[in-house]
């Protein structure tokens, strides 16, 4: 066995694994998380990427470890602000606390079954589209100057299409849903507001995954490390939600940190397609280097300097 299936064979047991400790313990039906918990389960999911990087490191190959890592907190820096957006869609919909757990149970096995679809198309487009990298590269240039500028502003997800198709073309109801994703209302099935809730989650991830997966095959093709990057960045969503749900008013600047990234990631693309040379000074090492220290700046910033004082 070489050392390459024995990684996948460690990443497919690690992840079922995870999922195994998520459902039977972490998951508990009609129960308040709380920070200390989440802080706790993050930990675990943050433990075992980081375990996998080391796996990495010292049987693999250090360049493939590095690119791990960076591929690692490119998609957990990206999470953050689809978060941000979970977080709108449960207050909009005034989904109560117990349930939002669930909801994003369910989400997270959607975002792992949408991803491994979409990294496959992904990489299998690369390697028979070279070509197809400078279109990425450009996509995330564009991508990152947009999120740096946007400005943000409360938005209505009511007044979203989503919203609006339930209401036209569906049966569905704003009654409280009492946990239940469907119910019967004089006799006929509605959906409930639970349900909409999980279909714009998945939604949200499916737009997300636009951005997320050509930065992560940006920073590297190579199936197992794209992969395993993005699951187990994956695995760690739903504590993560419930630690930014307490602490969102100090992530006022990680936007911009964001999109520097993606920024500089598209600008590398670039840069290396057409000058050969800037692969060995642009290294993972850099990259990766570069990647931490924007996201590091962009947080310790953002707690010391609060958009509603400074405006």
């Amino acid at each position: 066995m070489s050392i390459v299936q024995l990684s996948y064979i460690l990443f497919i047991v690690a992840l079922f694994a995870s999922m195994f400790i998520d459902f039977m313990f972490f998951s508990r039906r009609g129960k308040k998380m709380t920070v200390k918990a989440a802080v706790m389960q993050y930990s675990l999911w943050f433990s075992i990427a980081i375990g996998y990087f080391f796996f990495l490191y010292y049987n693999l190959d250090h360049n493939s470890a590095i690119l791990y890592l960076s591929a690692y907190f490119t998609e957990v820096s990206l999470s953050i602000d689809n978060l941000f957006v979970f977080i709108l869609i449960f207050t909009t919909l005034k989904i109560r606390e117990k349930y939002v757990e669930r909801v994003l149970t369910i989400g997270i096995l959607l975002a792992i079954i949408f991803r491994l679809f979409f990294i496959f198309i992904g990489i299998s487009l690369v390697t028979r589209f070279e070509w197809i990298m400078l279109v990425f590269g450009a996509f995330l240039v564009y991508t990152g100057a947009s999120m740096f500028f946007e400005k943000e502003e409360e938005q209505d997800i009511k007044d979203g299409k989503l919203y609006k198709f339930f209401n036209n073309y569906l049966r569905f109801t704003e009654e409280p849903s009492e946990g239940k994703y469907v119910k019967t209302i004089n006799g006929k099935k509605y959906f409930t507001i639970l349900s909409l809730a999980v279909v714009m989650v998945g939604f949200s991830d499916l737009i997300f995954a636009v951005d997320s997966i050509p930065a992560v095959l940006a920073i590297t093709t190579d199936k197992l490390v794209v992969y395993s990057s993005n699951i187990f960045a994956i695995l760690g969503l739903r504590a993560l939600y419930f630690i930014l749900l307490k602490l969102k008013d100090k992530f006022d600047y990680v936007q911009q940190g964001v999109s520097v990234v993606l920024a500089f990631i598209g600008l590398k693309i670039l840069l290396c397609y057409f000058f050969h040379d800037l692969h060995d000074i642009l290294s993972p090492l850099v990259s990766f280097g570069v990647i931490i220290s924007v996201l590091g700046f962009a947080i310790v910033y953002s707690i010391f300097n609060d958009k509603e004082v400074t405006n």
